[in-house]
């Protein structure tokens, strides 16, 4: 196979050409690698490569296609794992077995060549780790990729590979798919495994999955990997049918709220609205009854109930990766704003996270009112096209914790309430605006990973991303 084949397939396509005999994994591994060596010194999207590839079962449904992970949360047993932080820079922590989600992403097939990059502990909608250096757009390579999972999402939209792994404590699997032309689905939480290192990150905001090109391979990879391992916190039911059954089936016809305008958040560019619009006819042709409606919830309880699950979940990685390591976290160690971040977490009290977790509850309450009357929320992912490298700047001795929160939100408001409520979200391509791809976000309720995936399987066919292609491209 050469390079220019295996940039055209998505990841089942490639996995059908395995089993057909056409191409081994070996193959796809030398493409993969060619790939890298193509686009990676311009956009520096892989971190860290492994001597050879950690090797799937050559029986799941992705056998022998190409897989990297995000350096952050997800364990690679016997590799270290470095967060985007100069604390643990030099590999001294080193995961000595798999974590159960990367045991199924091998169960699965995939083969994985290495590490991406993420900003510092994944506090950043951008990637720009002091450690590696900023990672680049490879649509426009001046403009971020969006974080946290910037790494994975430039990496898959440069063509490396198919798919890659990323998480989202607030947007970061959303962020980044919308910035680089993906499709970034967020489940619902409980959906994915986070033992045995994570019990519930973040207070329980927190989500695993990854980036793809393609619908198809978002609902075959998440019927692959979903489901509670055991002792975990939480569980959700399965669905009715498999998701890549669910999304050969016709969409039901559905009620969904067009939310052009969020509570609390400032108005979308004129060219996000206009692709929320043009998206919401495509869906009324399709029958679906769309009406413009947003949840009603206390905005301000939210922020305040959000900024202490954040500044509580920095300071317990800072300091207690500091104590498992003997370090001594500084300015040569540990970014400004994140250090400013972790002593602001430092100062909360078992009484500042128990009201959170309270408002948690009412903010999902008015979300699960909401969604007692629509199936789905059609809204932005992101203000405008992604900002310039520099602008959230992690190591800004002038930020202190409120104003890199304050900062973070007037830059990317739209996607961290499905955090907070749990709720399945994904960001999709919508159409392309000065040479950037336009993205929108669909939510629906708990459990309801089926309706994205067949709304998005819809779209998918009526305004196809996948012919859409970066500057910045490995042919």
């Amino acid at each position: 196979m050469d390079l220019k084949d295996y940039v055209a397939e998505d990841a089942t396509g490639l996995a059908g050409l395995v089993a057909a005999g056409e191409v081994s994994a070996a193959e796809l591994t030398e493409c993969a690698n060619q790939a890298i060596e193509a686009v990676n010194g311009r956009i520096n999207a892989v971190v860290r490569r492994f001597d050879a590839p950690v090797s799937g079962d050559p029986s799941g449904p992705f056998a022998g296609v190409p897989f990297l992970v995000k350096d952050l949360v997800l364990a690679v047993g016997g590799h270290p794992e470095m967060m985007g932080s100069r604390m643990l820079g030099q590999g001294q922590f080193v995961p000595p077995v798999d974590s159960e989600l990367f045991a199924r992403f091998r169960r699965a097939g995939l083969n994985t060549l290495g590490i991406t990059a993420t900003p510092e502990f994944g506090f950043n909608a951008t990637t720009e780790a002091i450690l590696y250096g900023p990672t680049r757009n490879p649509w426009n390579l001046e403009r971020s990729p969006g974080g946290s999972s910037g790494g994975s999402a430039a990496a898959v939209a440069a063509g490396v590979v198919p798919l890659a792994h990323a998480n989202d404590g607030g947007g970061s699997i959303r962020i980044p798919a919308a910035a680089c032309g993906l499709v970034g689905l967020k489940p619902s939480r409980g959906r994915i495994p986070f033992g045995p290192y994570y019990g519930l990150p973040l207070l329980g905001m927190a989500n695993e999955f990854a980036v793809t090109r393609s619908m198809r391979d978002a609902a075959t990879l998440l019927d692959a990997v979903a489901g509670a391992d055991p002792g975990a916190m939480t569980d959700i039911p399965p669905p009715a049918v498999p998701y890549a059954e669910a999304i050969r089936k016709p969409t039901p016809k559905l009620r969904i709220a067009l939310a052009r305008r969020w509570p609390g958040s400032p108005a979308a560019a004129p060219h996000i609205d206009a692709a929320l619009v043009r998206t919401a006819k495509l869906l009324e042709a399709e029958g679906h009854v769309v009406e413009e409606a947003a949840p009603d919830y206390d905005v301000a309880a939210f922020h305040r109930a959000n900024f202490t699950a954040w500044m509580s979940f920095l300071a317990a990685g800072v300091y207690g990766m500091a104590e498992m390591l003997n370090l001594q976290p500084g300015p040569d160690t540990v970014e400004a704003v994140t250090m400013a971040c972790a002593q602001a977490g430092a100062k909360l009290t078992a009484l500042d996270v128990e009201q959170a977790f309270m408002v948690m509850n009412t903010v999902s309450r008015s979300f699960g009112a909401f969604f007692g009357t629509y199936d789905a929320i059609l809204m932005p992912v992101l203000k405008d096209i992604p900002v310039p490298l520099g602008y959230l700047d992690q190591n800004d001795p002038d930020l202190d914790a409120r104003g890199w929160y304050d900062r973070l939100f007037d830059t990317v408001p739209f996607t961290a309430p499905f955090n907070m409520t749990g709720l399945p979200a994904m960001a999709l391509p919508a159409g392309m605006h000065d040479g950037m791809p336009l993205p929108i976000q669909l939510a629906a309720g708990m459990g309801r990973e089926d309706i994205l995936l067949q709304l998005g399987r819809d779209l998918e066919g009526l305004q196809p991303w996948r012919q859409d292609r970066p500057g910045v491209f490995a042919v």
